[in-house]
């Protein structure tokens, strides 16, 4: 799955952490999977795959 150009070969992986200002779980909860909804509708915009998700 690597991408490549004359001279060069790469594979691109992030670790991309969520973290709201202010973190109560009240209102974490209840934002959780509009988040959630959000990041994967960007991913498919831009062409990402998502390979694993967490939310704690």
């Amino acid at each position: 799955m690597a991408n490549s150009l004359a001279h060069t070969k790469w594979v691109c992986k992030y670790h991309i952490v969520f973290t709201p200002k202010y973190r109560r779980k009240i209102i974490y909860n209840q934002l959780r999977l509009d988040i959630r909804t959000i990041l994967k509708d960007l991913c498919k915009w831009k062409g990402v795959e998502i390979i694993e998700g967490n939310c704690m």
